[in-house]
């Protein structure tokens, strides 16, 4: 197998860390009937008119609005994101806060680290990728808007990325595999 067939079925390594999804329930919510009924939340009115609720499993912060809106943040995975928006409708059904209604979940941004298997040449980088922006004394990330998919990725010498905008594990796992390809057919990643 030749070095540059072997340097292309490398993957690289993914780890999803914070999914965000809203949420929109076809009923008005009462925050005070929550407060009343369960101890895992956090509401201050006078602070910020959305009520905070926690669960331990899956680890996640959801918060709530009267208006029948919630924003799910913390979650692992799209199925934990999902798994934690039904586990809080239930608990609010089984107390009689909310009635039959149907949560409609919509994945809004994905947050991705990624390791690839060397180091990044970030100073030809800045020059060979479009849409790119570097400023090593600001920021030591060289910052990517790739095109497709469409996300954001910072790139680090050290071969670590961030990526964000996905709205699917899909888009992340193939931005960061075509980042890695990219990067070692124009000769910037360095093992």
């Amino acid at each position: 197998m030749s070095e540059e067939t072997k340097k292309t079925e490398e993957k690289p390594i993914v780890e999803i860390q914070n999914v965000v999804a809203s949420v929109i329930l076809d009923q008005r919510i009462d925050l005070n009937m929550i407060v009343r009924n369960f101890e895992n939340v956090e509401y201050k009115p006078d602070q910020f008119p959305g009520l905070v609720f926690r669960l331990e499993k899956p680890k996640t912060a959801t918060l709530i609005f009267s208006s029948g809106k919630m924003v799910s943040t913390g979650a692992k995975s799209e199925k934990q994101a999902h798994e934690a928006v039904h586990k809080i409708v239930r608990e609010l059904r089984n107390k009689k806060i909310i009635g039959k209604t149907k949560p409609q979940i919509t994945v809004q941004n994905i947050v991705a680290s990624a390791t690839l298997p060397g180091k990044i040449d970030l100073e030809h980088a800045v020059t060979t990728l479009e849409r790119t922006m570097y400023e090593p004394e600001q920021f030591p990330g060289l910052i990517y808007r790739m095109h497709d998919p469409d996300v954001v990725i910072l790139l680090f010498a050290s071969g670590k990325l961030v990526c964000t905008g996905a709205v699917n594990e899909k888009m992340v796992y193939d931005a960061a595999e075509k980042l890695m390809n990219e990067l070692i057919q124009k000769g910037l990643l360095i093992r």
